[in-house]
């Protein structure tokens, strides 16, 4: 179930997946890129995330740009490349030959990509490439399914506290209606002055009133 999986090991299992279903993907790697900051949340080998985290520092290279586009860049020859020839030149002492990153197509303030690195002579070719980019497809699904599960848990954790305060003013609400013989707007503005008089929440105010009148 995604929603109740770490986001890290969803990614993993799509980098898993990848290399083991793409033709000639030898190490793999997702990115991710969140605040303008780029990390690597999944990696098949650490030679990948090596030679991701290289580009990270130095703020520019081919996953990166794949992740802040959505298209797809292919370094076809790392030892002649002249794009990206910093990054080609690292990955080429490596001993990678060539790499594809493919951008997610991701609708949300989360931007990704998929990365492959292959140490065979011949770059991946065009069946292989499409089939990393319906990989990469899938990530953004997943990583989308992920944050919306997290923002609904959230959003019913903020609502389950918002009922539990209401709960606990209207408490408060009905100890002081009881005490003072006022209606309840009346005693709900008695809490709230009592909460700027204090510089407190309200429901502190409310649950301390609570408090006291259940223990004389």
């Amino acid at each position: 179930m995604v929603g109740e999986t770490p986001l890290g090991q969803v990614l993993t299992r799509v980098a898993e997946l990848a290399r083991a279903c793409v033709p000639g993907a030898e190490e793999v790697s997702v990115t991710v890129l969140e605040d303008g900051r780029a990390h690597s949340a999944a990696f098949t080998g650490s030679l990948a995330s090596a030679l991701d985290e290289r580009q990270y520092e130095a703020g520019f290279g081919p996953c990166i740009d794949a992740a802040q586009s959505g298209q797809t860049i292919r370094v076809d020859d790392t030892t002649d490349e002249q794009t990206y020839p910093d990054f080609a030149a690292a990955a080429a002492r490596q001993g990678v030959r060539s790499t594809v990153s493919v951008g997610m197509p991701m609708p949300q303030r989360l931007l990704g990509g998929i990365n492959v690195y292959r140490f065979e002579d011949t770059p991946l070719d065009e069946d292989a490439v499409r089939l990393l980019q319906v990989f990469a497809g899938y990530a953004a699904v997943a990583i989308a399914n992920h944050s919306l599960y997290a923002s609904s848990v959230a959003l019913s954790a903020n609502l389950q506290a918002a009922m539990q305060s209401r709960a606990v003013i209207e408490q408060a609400k009905g100890i002081l209606i009881a005490r003072l013989h006022c209606s309840p707007e009346e005693a709900f503005a008695h809490l709230a002055r009592q909460s700027q008089h204090t510089n407190r929440k309200l429901r502190e105010i409310a649950e301390e009133l609570v408090r006291n009148s259940a223990h004389p």
